[in-house]
């Protein structure tokens, strides 16, 4: 989501270094507009302290700008630990003294797309005009060699098929934030099984269990047909098979976006969120929400909700999109 952003930095001459946690450092060396990556040994919640000045130490003389994107007041404190003279971003958690250059915090209510919520930050402190133009659709690029590279070692794992561009479906049926964003298993296991290619199950180690749910069900249908590999890739290895998939399907996550800056064909199914707020900004995307759908009866007033897990206890945004229907939109 922070892609467009740096592109636009990048094309007017400023050389950047992206500071990031070791988890998400990969994304970053994936965007060719991006110098350098700066790995930050810091674990979710508390401030630690003692890193974040040593860190700040580091940086210190080093850069003239600094582009806080995460709203948060911790993320605030190590560009203004180092003494970056110009400290850019949202106002977040009531960081007025961390931060030289603030916008406002959009409304809740109105929840703008987040691409072009970051893409915003380019245009502090500049004379020109506030409004954002030209292509603001995010784009990861990885060298010809390292897909392949990825791929054979991915290929080599045991009760592998054979992988090349175009041989195989990706499912990435995970979402981090809650089971109101995941379009539910059987659904995900009625497709694979309807599939004439094998099907890759990608995600983290926390998702183990619910694509291991899929495999046992798709497979008993179709024997060998999906192959759990969520938790047994690195990011640059699901990057890769995401990268050259015939077709990707996924819920509305960081591997649904993954695939849309790499510009695969995709299906990506919302529930509880929003295309309007996070879509994949692919042209090859197709997006199915029943909030929107005419023919869907009655109407899904209910969404989008952003809440994790169903209020209502029915689930209805996921359910009622059937593997049928998913299977149409993949266009095979």
């Amino acid at each position: 989501m922070t892609e467009p952003l740096l592109r636009r930095l990048a094309a007017r001459g400023e050389r950047l270094t992206v500071g990031a946690l070791p988890w998400v450092a990969p994304v970053y060396r994936a965007m060719p507009c991006v110098a350098e990556v700066v790995e930050f040994p810091f674990q979710h919640g508390g401030l630690q302290w003692q890193g974040r000045w040593a860190m700040a130490r580091a940086l210190r003389s080093r850069f003239d700008v600094a582009y806080v994107c995460p709203n948060s007041l911790k993320s605030a404190l190590i560009p203004w630990l180092a003494g970056i003279p110009q400290r850019l971003g949202y106002t977040g958690e009531m960081r007025f003294g961390l931060l030289t250059d603030r916008l406002d915090n959009p409304d809740a209510e109105v929840r703008p797309p987040m691409v072009e919520f970051y893409a915003a930050l380019s245009l502090l402190g500049t004379s020109g005009s506030m409004q954002l133009g030209g292509d603001l659709r995010p784009v990861l690029k990885l060298p010809s060699a390292q897909l392949g590279d990825a791929l054979e070692h991915v290929g080599r794992m045991p009760h592998m098929p054979t992988l090349a561009r175009n041989s195989y479906v990706v499912f990435a049926p995970g979402a981090e934030y809650g089971p109101a964003k995941r379009w539910p298993a059987h659904h995900f296991a009625d497709l694979a099984a309807q599939l004439d290619m094998p099907v890759l199950l990608l995600g983290s180690s926390k998702e183990h269990a619910l694509c291991d749910d899929i495999a046992r069900a798709a497979n008993a249908a179709r024997p060998g047909q999906c192959i759990n590999l969520a938790g047994q890739t690195s990011l640059v290895q699901a990057f890769a098979l995401i990268a050259l998939a015939y077709r990707v399907v996924s819920n509305d996550s960081g591997l649904m976006h993954v695939a849309a800056a790499f510009g695969v064909r995709q299906v990506a199914v919302y529930g509880s969120s929003s295309p309007e707020h996070t879509p994949p900004l692919n042209d090859k995307a197709r997006v199915l929400w029943l909030r929107v759908d005419a023919h869907y009866h009655p109407p899904l007033a209910c969404a989008p909700c952003y809440e994790r897990v169903c209020p209502l206890g029915h689930t209805r945004c996921l359910e009622d999109i059937t593997p049928q229907r998913v299977l149409q939109a993949l266009e095979l």
